[in-house]
């Protein structure tokens, strides 16, 4: 009887399967002589297309936590995959009984990105439908911006589109005046919408997402990519204006606690560095009591033997920062000593 294959689960979103498919092929190069498939399951954030993910108070708690990664743990649990990919930004900090983060591969960038639609381009549209005999007005009425546009150069009042606390929270302590609405939708569906959408300027995504999914910013604000709208621009953000959410960047590899021969696979894939830092970042988010949707933010770094973590806190509308180092085994307690000072 040939040897029953390795099951990887993973959901069926776009980035999802880029990252599944990353982790599988890192597993087949690593252990050519195994065979490693891909289980697809929709979770509950899947079915949740339309539910708001920027509740506030009660309504927060409200949400079910690892609405992106239950089913996938069950399937774990109940022996039906070997091991789980998820953003790591998904992964509850606090996982369920029998079940370890055992992996990260090395982190991708982990900065967010500015898209906004391109009045260059824009111009020259409008040029061209006003030659057209079957032009009406409203199709030109979108608004567009100069490349490398930075926060403090949207005009008073522009409409930035996203449904993470964190970044709204950022978005409004750095301008007060912007106007915040919620969007949902992948990484294309969301640059799709600000390209067609007036009442929309911009939207704010991660840069490892785009990267995962093979869209790229090029030095003059262009984006490249298959199936990239046209007339959009980016700008990404550095860390002191926005910092990530905890995890961002990171790929997380769940498996059985017990699985020892798992573990000796997954852990050919582990990158020491992200491993270190998440783990800094992961341990600040459990002292701060909040899951995927909490309004803070966190970056670890390793450098030499130490870990730095930098932090904020938007919790009751008040702006709070941390940040410290210790040795590289003392990042759950840095993270802890964070969070502490930041409650």
């Amino acid at each position: 009887m040939p040897e029953k294959p390795i099951v990887i689960c993973t959901r069926g979103s776009a980035l999802a399967l880029a990252q599944s498919n990353l982790i599988a092929a890192m597993c087949r190069a690593a252990f050519p002589k195994l065979r490693f498939e891909l289980k697809i399951i929709k979770t509950t954030g899947d079915k949740l297309q339309k539910a708001s993910m920027a509740k506030k108070g009660d309504q927060a708690e409200a949400l079910p936590k690892g609405l992106f990664t239950k089913e996938l743990e069950v399937a774990l649990v109940k022996g039906h995959a070997d091991l789980a990919v998820h953003s790591l930004k998904d992964l509850p900090t606090d996982l369920p009984p029998g079940l370890i983060l055992a992996a990260t591969p090395k982190r991708e960038d982990v900065r967010d990105v500015l898209i906004y639609r391109d009045a260059a381009f824009l111009k020259k549209q409008k040029d061209t439908i006003k030659e057209q005999a079957d032009w009406s007005p409203g199709q030109c009425d979108l608004r567009g911006f100069k490349p490398h546009l930075k926060l403090k150069d949207f005009p008073k009042g522009a409409t930035i589109a996203t449904s993470s606390t964190r970044r709204k929270q950022s978005l409004l302590a750095a301008r007060p005046d912007l106007n915040i609405v919620e969007i949902r939708g992948n990484v294309a569906t969301r640059m799709q919408k600000v390209a067609e959408r007036g009442e929309l300027d911009a939207t704010i995504l991660a840069l490892a997402g785009m990267k995962r999914l093979n869209f790229s910013i090029n030095a003059d604000g262009t984006i490249s990519g298959d199936a990239v709208p046209d007339g959009l621009l980016a700008t990404i953000l550095d860390l002191d204006v926005m910092l990530p959410c905890v995890g961002q960047g990171a790929i997380g590899i769940e498996i059985r606690a017990d699985d020892e021969r798992i573990a000796k696979i997954v852990e050919r894939l582990n990158h020491f560095n992200t491993f270190h830092a998440v783990t800094a970042e992961r341990a600040f988010l459990r002292g701060m009591g909040g899951g995927c949707q909490s309004p803070v933010g966190a970056h670890a770094e390793i450098v030499g033997d130490k870990v730095t973590l930098k932090a904020i806190s938007f919790r009751d509308e008040t702006v709070k920062r941390g940040e410290g180092k210790k040795l590289i085994a003392e990042a759950a307690a840095l993270g802890e000593q964070i969070a502490a000072e930041l409650k």
